[in-house]
């Protein structure tokens, strides 16, 4: 099983029990993964430009719905953790208390475990 270091986007590295760095592997690896992709804006990564999503440059611009989860579509089918089949189901929306921030839920099937999963977050300023 392919381990990744455990970290969520925005935090610090977790930590183990014993007080070393935590290791992701699993659903949780694949959930940080894709995180991680849509928040990450292209360009960042020197030695891959063409990564990311880039979501948190819409964050205070008029929200297309459509063009928001088309890019999400793409990214996420990038990551090998999502299956590609049944295919994700994806919902933005406008967050009811930052109306310059959008909320997304993304429900997929793991390719690894074949169970369904869920990702939910904001994106805000």
């Amino acid at each position: 099983m392919i381990s990744d270091l455990n970290h969520l986007w925005g935090g610090d590295l977790g930590s183990s029990p014993s007080g070393d760095i935590a290791l992701s592997s699993g659903t949780q690896r694949g959930q940080q993964r894709v995180l991680r992709r849509l928040l990450t804006n292209p360009g960042d990564y020197v030695f891959q430009p063409s990564y990311g999503a880039g979501l948190p440059q819409y964050v205070g611009q008029l929200l297309d719905v459509g063009k928001v989860v088309a890019l999400i579509r793409s990214q996420i089918l990038l990551e090998d953790s999502v299956a590609k089949t049944p295919p994700p189901q994806i919902n933005v929306r406008q967050t009811p208390t930052d109306l310059t921030g959008f909320a997304v839920t993304i429900g997929y099937t793991d390719a690894l475990t074949k169970k369904a999963t869920v990702l939910s977050f904001n994106v805000s300023q």
